[in-house]
């Protein structure tokens, strides 16, 4: 897979003891990358990150991405070739508690994330990632292409839009072509990754649809739904992440071309209601029950879809695995996680599970 490109290749991953980040991390191990890690501590107890020790097998550094100096260190010591920027606050519940934490993080670590890279050589390219929620939401009942306006009705929204203009603004400023570099070769291309509402194992995160209906079922309680008629575009982390990988491989190779905003969302069908999910969830695992949580809720978004043509046509990326198999992918990692098993190897199974889907690219 991706003919040995990222063996021995030198990679920053920001936010690495995340969900996302520690299955990256998982992955980009596998295909013999040597990852340094930049992030805090795991935010979850129990967390991907520590079950599958990914201690070992990364350079792993604690740190904040809102100050800026030990970033810039970390990095240049690192001296990586590809950096991926997932640090962030990512819980919508979490912006409404604490909107300074998330717009300082989420603005000001990308901006300090970035004003590093530009003083270390080596680095060829950068992934800011973002989310589907960085579009100013129309309650359209299609998906949002990568020229729609930016915006974001709470602070975890807007912050995330506020990233995709620093990102924007930084590639144009400090990061593009001219008059005598056309193809701005020595500079790095940085591009900007949306993402779907990623599911999958080792998710333990407050206010997150899976994580919550786990909780419940370890606990035998019915579980209380916010907004079960509000429709996302889910997908299994694998997904996006390797739209991240194929995404690096081609900035490297054919840099400014690809130097711009990608979406990573599942396909139309895959685009579900809540209640579909819980759903499914009670008609196949015993014992799971949900009601519809009648309290005042704050504001999220009722549709919310993706429209990923570009990252088809372009970088040749679709999603492989059905909403139904992601689902069943995810409840057999927590499954495994409950009879007690080794969850790094169950995470490379199911990442190996995943490249047979993908072939050669």
């Amino acid at each position: 897979m991706y003919n040995g490109f990222y063996n021995n290749r030198r990679v920053f991953v920001t936010g690495h003891t995340g969900f996302k980040g520690a299955w990256l991390c998982l992955w980009f191990h596998s295909l013999g990358a040597r990852v340094t890690g930049y992030a805090l501590d795991p935010p979850t107890d129990p967390s991907l990150f520590m079950l599958c020790s990914i201690d070992e097998l990364v350079t792993s550094i604690r740190g904040d991405v809102r100050n800026l100096a030990p970033l810039a260190e970390a990095l240049r010591a690192a001296d990586p070739e590809i950096v991926i920027h997932m640090a962030a606050q990512a819980i919508v519940r979490d912006s409404y508690d604490d909107p300074v934490a998330t717009f300082s993080t989420n603005i000001m670590g990308t901006v300090n994330l970035l004003e590093a890279v530009r003083h270390v050589p080596s680095v060829k390219a950068v992934i800011v990632v973002t989310t589907d929620k960085c579009y100013e939401n129309r309650e359209w009942v299609w998906g949002y292409r990568e020229n729609e306006p930016l915006g974001g009705h709470d602070p975890y929204s807007s912050s995330k839009a506020c990233a995709e203009l620093v990102a924007a603004a930084y590639r144009r400023s400090f990061f593009t072509a001219s008059p005598q570099d056309p193809e701005g070769s020595g500079q790095p291309h940085l591009a900007t990754a949306r993402a779907g509402n990623v599911i999958g194992g080792g998710d333990w995160a407050k206010d997150r649809l899976i994580p919550d209906c786990v909780r419940a079922l370890s606990a035998g309680e019915k579980l209380l739904i916010r907004h079960p008629s509000a429709v996302r575009p889910w997908q299994h982390v694998l997904e996006p992440l390797t739209g991240y990988l194929m995404l690096a491989a081609r900035l490297c190779s054919e840099g400014a071309s690809f130097a711009d905003a990608w979406n990573f969302g599942p396909s139309e069908e895959d685009a579900r209601p809540v209640g579909w999910i819980v759903e499914r969830l009670a008609t196949t695992i015993p014992g799971f029950a949900w009601e519809k949580d009648g309290r005042l809720q704050p504001h999220e978004a009722s549709h919310l879809r993706l429209e990923s043509s570009k990252a088809r046509a372009r970088l040749g990326w679709r999603h492989r695995w059905p909403l139904e198999t992601a689902l069943d992918k995810t409840m057999a990692w927590y499954e495994a996680w409950r009879q007690g098993g080794n969850m790094r190897e169950v995470s490379l199974r199911q990442i190996a599970d995943y490249e047979n889907c993908l072939g050669a690219l």
